[in-house]
């Protein structure tokens, strides 16, 4: 049985990724419930003007220790995320996520990983 690949959901915008989303004036990523896959001519388009990830979420392929922020046998992104961020009290309903059983956060940490999600911007660097 082969097994199914475990997806990064702060990847860089490039053909074959998953468009998890668009980051809202608010900040925070209004998720597809549909997994679309990103082609040549979205991110052509996608790439005038703002950095794409300024403005979308996508989904690629973790590779574990290839990546800058893997850290021994965790993604750091997810555990920096939520050890600086405020609990979220009370009940909470999972956002629409069309990569959950694939994502590599909620692997590493369950529905905390959900909850804070809809804050992270892959790229928060002053234009």
């Amino acid at each position: 049985m082969k097994q199914e690949t475990i997806l990064c959901p702060s990847h860089h915008c490039k053909p074959g990724t998953v468009l998890l989303g668009i980051v809202m004036p608010d900040g925070r990523v209004a998720y597809s419930s549909d997994k679309i896959v990103v082609t040549d001519e979205f991110v052509d388009i996608a790439s005038q003007g703002r950095s794409p990830e300024k403005r979308f979420r996508f989904a690629g392929k973790c590779i574990k220790s290839g990546c800058k922020q893997w850290d021994t046998d965790r993604c750091g992104v997810i555990d920096s995320v939520l050890e600086f961020a405020p609990a979220i009290n009370g009940e909470f309903e999972l956002p629409e996520c069309s990569i959950r059983p694939q994502c590599r956060w909620f692997q590493q940490n369950g529905a905390k990983a959900c909850q804070i999600c809809p804050e992270v911007v892959t790229d928060a660097r002053e234009p």
